[in-house]
């Protein structure tokens, strides 16, 4: 490891003791406080503004700039709950995660295959380590460039309970999982580039990942979208909705219009509270070819009329 990564390892090991000799409260004022200081430092700022211009043009720059504080705080809150990643995620009922909505739907898929979809929004992190309390879970994940930190998270799910698959594996070891009955969590809110499918988010057609409908179609497991949606006192509520389905599964565009239908769920969470959402990523930064079948966007509330 070079000298450089053992030092950020270093650190961020040592910050994480520190944070977890402090209450979760503690933890999470503390987050706050880092938040507020990253955001004057101005890490990705004018990328997140940019975002919110383009997301909400309708809105005035005093409003696109208290949500981006929030978001800066919200960040830091996530990055100190890790130190507590464990104790939360097997926290009592109400202690952590107050009020669930669609619990129902992922109890009646206990020993079934199925693809937990969210995206980068509050604690996603922390909702699938409590969700692994009913079935065996396991995040897809991209490992990080520094060993020593991305082993220092692992460990921190593997302590709370989760699983993880490594994209540099491909897909064989999620059909293994899906096939084994576990569910496996994915984030499908990134850019993917050229080889994404073109569908709207928040008024703009947007590259996504096909990965998840394109394996749910395959394997019949259900997408089941899920948030982890922060409360005023710091606990969350979880809003769980699914399965998000196609009436016509064999139909040729049923990768598209699957996919759309998930991306519109994960617009409303946003729109309802856009600053628990990750808005330090270039998330229409690949723009559809111009006349090329990668262009086709879909209106998602006409796509289909399965179920969501």
């Amino acid at each position: 490891m070079r000298a450089g990564d053992r030092a950020v390892s270093l650190l961020a090991a040592g910050a994480m003791a520190g944070l977890r000799a402090l209450s979760w409260g503690g933890a999470r004022a503390a987050g706050g406080s880092l938040g507020d200081g990253v955001c004057g430092l101005g890490l990705r700022r004018r990328v997140a503004q940019e975002n919110l211009s383009l997301a909400f043009p309708q809105w005035s720059a005093a409003e696109r700039e208290r949500v981006l504080r929030e978001h800066y705080r919200e960040l830091g809150r996530v990055v100190a709950e890790y130190a507590h990643l464990d104790r939360l995620a097997r926290a009592p009922l109400g202690e952590v995660f107050v009020e669930t909505s669609g619990l129902e739907v992922l109890e009646a898929l206990r020993g079934r295959g199925a693809i937990l979809l969210s995206g980068h929004y509050s604690n996603f992190e922390l909702m699938g380590a409590m969700l692994a309390r009913l079935n065996p879970v396991d995040f897809l994940v991209k490992p990080l460039s520094n060993a020593g930190v991305e082993k220092f998270i692992a460990g921190r799910r593997a302590e709370a309970g989760v699983g993880c698959i490594s994209t540099s594996d491909g897909t064989r070891s999620v059909y293994q999982a899906l096939a084994a009955g576990r569910w496996v969590a994915i984030l499908g809110d990134q850019d993917a580039r050229q080889r994404g499918l073109f569908v709207p988010f928040l008024g703009r057609s947007a590259s996504t990942a096909a990965g998840p409908a394109r394996m749910s179609l395959k394997t019949g497991a259900p997408i089941v979208m899920g948030f982890a949606v922060r409360r005023p006192d710091g606990r969350f509520d979880l809003r769980v909705q699914g399965p998000i389905e196609l009436a016509e599964p064999e139909a040729p565009d049923a990768v598209l219009r699957l996919t759309s239908r998930h991306v519109a769920v994960l617009e409303a969470q946003v729109r309802a509270r856009p600053e628990l959402w990750f808005w330090l990523h270039r998330r229409w930064k690949t723009r559809p070819p111009a006349g090329g079948p990668g262009g086709v966007t879909l209106d998602p509330a006409t796509t289909d009329g399965g179920s969501a």
